[in-house]
């Protein structure tokens, strides 16, 4: 693990008014979707953001601005993994590094096969869960989002899926992002042209709705408000491959499949 670095002068900075943040490590575990595909720095084209990198900054920033060490944060996600290669492959580099918080965020690979068994999958979920509480370190899971069009096929299985979720949380203390709830995803222009992965303006939402899931309050509060049309994306503000004012990022997931 490689030592601070001074943040960036021009980092992030926030004015929201919130309680201190209590994290110093964060580590997220996941597939594509925590990895931020379709979000790439606009420094660094290869190498993608997502809410996950978006989520770090705005915590490293709140540390800063409180007179504390910014995050340290590594983002170990690798697309196209389900939920049990995830743990299989993140689990141990993620307990061996000690992180206060954890975002674990699987399983729509898992739910997109023909034959997925979703108690299955929960039950690995919980698993990685129990053992990430047993480290002290807080967990962020999130649950499936609500689709349409020809996935809503899936919604069933989401649906059974995310009740599992909510149960593992209460069941372990646990935080929840509330994917399915988010009423502003229900808009197109937030999607990617595969209908699979968020835009960078998604991604930016999602971060803010990890912020509220984990008790705090948002950089955005109209993050979950729905789009009039038309309206152009937001642009992105944070660039290179290290989230502006976060600590160095010591580890990141290949993008290999």
């Amino acid at each position: 693990m490689s030592a601070s670095t001074t943040p960036d002068p021009e980092g992030p900075s926030t004015d929201v008014p919130t309680s201190p943040v209590r994290w110093a490590r964060y580590v997220a575990m996941g597939d594509s979707f925590t990895e931020g595909l379709w979000d790439p720095y606009p420094d660094a084209p290869d190498v993608q953001r997502g809410w996950a990198d978006n989520l770090a900054a705005l915590l490293s920033a709140r540390r800063i601005a409180a007179g504390e060490a910014p995050l340290e944060y590594a983002n170990l996600a690798i697309r196209g993994r389900k939920l049990r290669p995830i743990v299989a492959e993140q689990l141990d580099i993620t307990v061996d590094a000690r992180p206060d918080l954890v975002s674990l965020v699987g399983g729509g690979n898992d739910i997109l096969r023909p034959a997925a068994d979703v108690d299955a999958i929960s039950a690995a979920l919980e698993d990685a869960v129990v053992a990430l509480r047993a480290t002290g370190a807080d967990v962020l899971m999130g649950t499936g989002f609500k689709a349409g069009g020809s996935l809503s096929w899936t919604n069933g299985r989401v649906g059974v899926f995310n009740a599992n979720v909510w149960s593992i949380a209460r069941r372990h203390g646990a935080h929840v992002l509330d994917l399915w709830g988010m009423r502003a995803l229900g808009d197109l222009r937030l999607w990617s042209a595969d209908r699979i992965h968020l835009t960078p303006e998604g991604h930016q939402r999602v971060a803010n709705a990890a912020l509220v899931a984990l008790g705090l309050e948002p950089e955005d509060a109209a993050y979950d408000t729905p789009w009039t049309p038309p309206r152009p994306w937001r642009s992105a503000t944070r660039r290179g491959p290290t989230p502006r004012g976060c600590a160095s990022t010591w580890g990141r997931g290949s993008s290999a499949a």
